[in-house]
């Protein structure tokens, strides 16, 4: 029989980091190093949950370490009971940032957990599946130290495209200039037929913002990311409102309360709420739950280990098509096939098809597995 009661014994946080070979940049910084942060939660009844929190390693795993007395010697099972008593606790100094995604690491790991005891996936608890296969986009394209930048987009593409993949995302906050020429010499490289998304990272205001969107408008981008900064929320409806790519935007907000403006406001056509940020599967939900009720969609931000990706595919099977029809636009979800030697080596990775689909996991939990060997090498 499936176990239905478990009493949480230890939270382990572990910091992973690695250097890379190839670092890369995006519009904010430089990355030369890649890390992660997971949580071990065991129970009584030996059964293991992980998780995984965004943000910096080194300052959520202090976090997850304070939280934990708050946690061991609870049900497991009682995720939501867990999830409010924590948030609670700091509400006064965590509502956002780097309180939330450490609870978002143990919100996970309590997931898994539960799956594993009735022996079900986190799609099934959470009353799905509605789909089991989804279509990936790959985020990479970022810039490396080289000088032909233009050519080794090209060259990444057509990587990319070998490995299955129809949509690429393309990273953009270079400068306006150059960005729309990228944007266009990148579109001439990929071909008309090969799906194409564009994040800037917060690189541009309003202004500029709106001047790239027009300045592109014809090249078929599917979505315009992060142009203005996640704080500037009547910067996202200028840009909603002045040039004609659908908006998208939400990594950097956090549960319920950070996205409600964002819904109510209608201030980005896509939401993207990270499941190791927002505040885990269960807050997701409710954020996805909200937006659909507003007609907004709902595509996940995935950036991390397999902890981190396997989470999102349970969510993304039981989002709900938006608006539902014969033909509905499904919800996507996003691969970095950015450097990130933690990811490949600690957690197992699902694989892609030919027609750039990846299955949701069908194990009980997470369906995810983690090898400890590779935990003792990369732990900081």
């Amino acid at each position: 029989m499936p176990k239905t009661t478990t009493t949480i014994r230890a939270v382990q946080p572990h910091v992973l980091m690695a250097d890379l070979d190839q670092p890369f940049a995006y519009s904010q910084a430089w990355y030369r190093r890649r890390g992660a942060m997971l949580v071990e939660i065991t129970t009584e009844d030996g059964i293991t949950g992980w998780g995984e929190a965004f943000g910096p390693p080194e300052l959520t795993a202090p976090i997850v370490a304070w939280l934990a007395p708050l946690v061991i010697g609870q049900d497991a099972m009682a995720r939501e009971a867990i999830w409010q008593s924590l948030y609670n606790r700091l509400r006064d100094h965590g509502q956002r940032g780097l309180v939330v995604e450490a609870i978002s690491a143990i919100d996970i790991a309590l997931w898994d957990i539960a799956g594993k005891a009735l022996d079900l996936p986190v799609h099934r608890l959470l009353g799905g599946p509605l789909r089991m296969e989804v279509d990936a986009y790959a985020t990479g394209f970022y810039r490396r130290e080289r000088d032909d930048h233009a050519a080794y987009l090209a060259e990444e593409a057509a990587q990319r495209r070998a490995e299955g993949f129809r949509i690429l995302k393309l990273k953009t906050g270079w400068g306006l200039a150059e960005d729309i020429a990228l944007t266009r010499e990148f579109r001439a490289a990929i071909g008309p037929d090969c799906g194409l998304l564009v994040d800037c990272n917060h690189a541009y205001d309003a202004p500029a913002a709106i001047a790239y969107g027009r300045a592109v408008a014809d090249l078929g981008i599917g979505w315009f990311e992060e142009p203005v900064p996640p704080e500037d929320v009547e910067g996202y409806l200028e840009v909603k409102a002045r040039q004609p790519i659908p908006v998208a935007g939400g990594e950097a907000a956090f549960a319920r309360w950070g996205f409600r403006d964002l819904v109510a406001r209608r201030a980005a056509d896509i939401l993207q709420p990270d499941v190791a940020a927002c505040g885990g599967i269960s807050e997701l939900k409710k954020i996805a739950d909200m937006a659909n009720a507003f007609g907004v969609r709902v595509n996940p931000h995935v950036w991390g280990t397999g902890v981190t990706l396997a989470a999102s595919l349970h969510l993304l099977a039981v989002l709900p098509d938006n608006p539902p029809g014969l033909f509905p636009r499904q919800p996507l979800l996003e691969l970095d096939r950015s450097p990130h030697p933690v990811r490949d080596e600690v957690t197992s990775m699902p694989a892609i098809s030919p027609e750039g689909r990846v299955r949701v996991p069908e194990g009980p939990g997470l369906g995810v597995a983690v090898d400890r060997a590779a935990l003792k090498r990369f732990a900081l």
